[in-house]
């Protein structure tokens, strides 16, 4: 069994999640509020908005937002209907599904997005001096990037049900 975690230690892992917890339910309001999405709904139209053609494969969707290849089908799916995004196949790899965002999907974005950032400033950036926010940033990508050195979740093999099961 692996040590426990010292005071301190325990104490930073404590604020962060609670800190990250209290920031998402504070985003997930707005943007339920504002423009209907869902947090994740969210992230995936902001990220086809800034990519380049503004459209990107299910796969690089799936590493960008770190969520379930299932789930993100779901969350595509439930935009498409909403007439936010279209998918369909890459004309350079079969396999491949591209999403892209429609104009209702980019309007919807530009409509959130001051209040989304509204939230952010107030609930993070606010209590922080300039000095604060560079240390910040520079440990939370230090902490992303070891994170992220991991393969993404979408690289990882499927686990096989039993025949039968």
């Amino acid at each position: 069994m692996a040590d426990a975690l010292a005071p301190e230690e325990l104490n930073t892992y404590f604020a962060l999640m609670e800190s990250v917890s209290l920031l998402h339910h504070a985003v997930e309001q707005h943007l339920r509020a504002e423009g209907g999405l869902s947090y994740v709904q969210f992230q995936l139209l902001a990220r086809l908005a800034d990519a380049p053609e503004r459209r990107l494969t299910m796969t690089e969707l799936a590493d960008g937002v770190v969520y379930s290849r299932s789930g993100l089908t779901h969350q595509a799916g439930l935009l498409e209907q909403a007439g936010l995004v279209t998918r369909g196949p890459s004309p350079h790899d079969q396999r491949a599904t591209l999403v892209t965002i429609t104009e209702a999907g980019l309007a919807l974005v530009a409509k959130v997005l001051p209040g989304h950032i509204e939230v952010a400033r107030r609930l993070l950036f606010d209590p922080l001096s300039d000095a604060d926010l560079r240390s910040l940033g520079e440990i939370m990508t230090r902490v992303r990037d070891h994170m992220r050195a991991q393969p993404p979740r979408s690289a990882a093999t499927r686990k096989r049900r039993a025949p039968g099961a």
